[in-house]
């Protein structure tokens, strides 16, 4: 092949490039995590852990569909597809023409959206957030375990208690299971303290998230490393602990 043919394939491609400082990651869940200095933009569909620009903007281009637990930019964030992310940080979140959002925080100075722009969530803290979850706790033990969100399909709730028949032997109580319901209760509340530091939240996020989608494997192995990284522990925090000790005691 002669050089000339090599070089006009080689032009086909697009050329990536790394900045230097430009940090890389995968978690435990094969989530990538990447954290940059500048700007970021997004042009495939994936799932992410943490995606930071430092100093600069991200940018999440039409027809990609992004879901990431942390969007953090130190300028703005762009939206043209859809987002989805637990929390996103920036100094303005902007979202474009037909593009799509589900964010539950949302920390920013300024929020644009065009005409036909979607926005779900938009919680400004967690305290905000799990209030709201409080008031309507009933409501949300209701919902089904996963819902896809693409579909217009009515969810259809099921009643609290179901009758038993007398002559059917009563089911057993899983204790087990209930350490593991009362941890991620009072974590529920402990993750709204103003208290902690941003690395202390971080810990106890990581374990509330196991929590949630009853990864148990991860829980154990996160846990104790995580409640280690509180310098003060509460009652709550205290209690938590004692009871995912219990649960893994006895396993």
């Amino acid at each position: 092949m002669s050089s000339n043919a090599s070089a006009a394939d080689q032009a086909n491609f697009p050329t990536m490039i790394i900045p230097r400082g430009t940090e890389i990651k995968v978690n435990a869940n094969g989530q990538l995590s990447i954290k940059t200095p500048g700007n970021l933009v997004i042009q495939n569909s994936g799932t992410y852990s943490d995606i930071e620009s430092t100093n600069g903007s991200i940018r999440i281009e039409e027809n990609v569909t992004v879901e990431a637990v942390s969007i953090r930019a130190g300028q703005a964030c762009f939206i043209q597809g859809t987002l989805t992310a637990w929390r996103v940080h920036a100094k303005r979140i902007s979202l474009e023409e037909r593009a799509r959002a589900f964010i539950m925080l949302q920390e920013s100075e300024h929020l644009e959206m065009a005409k036909n722009a979607r926005l779900v969530g938009n919680f400004s803290n967690e305290k905000e957030l799990f209030f709201m979850m409080g008031k309507f706790s009933p409501q949300l033990k209701e919902l089904p375990g996963s819902v896809d969100l693409s579909s217009p399909a009515t969810i259809e709730t099921r009643p609290a208690a179901a009758w038993i028949p007398a002559s059917s032997p009563t089911p057993q109580r899983d204790d087990s299971g209930e350490h593991l319901r009362v941890a991620q209760s009072l974590l529920e509340r402990e993750i709204g303290r103003t208290d902690l530091a941003p690395a202390e939240a971080e810990a106890l996020r990581e374990v509330l998230y196991a929590l949630r989608e009853r990864n148990v494997t991860r829980v154990g192995g996160i846990y104790r490393g995580a409640f280690a990284e509180l310098k003060t522990q509460s009652e709550g925090v205290r209690q938590a602990y004692e009871h995912l000790d219990k649960y893994f005691a006895a396993r």
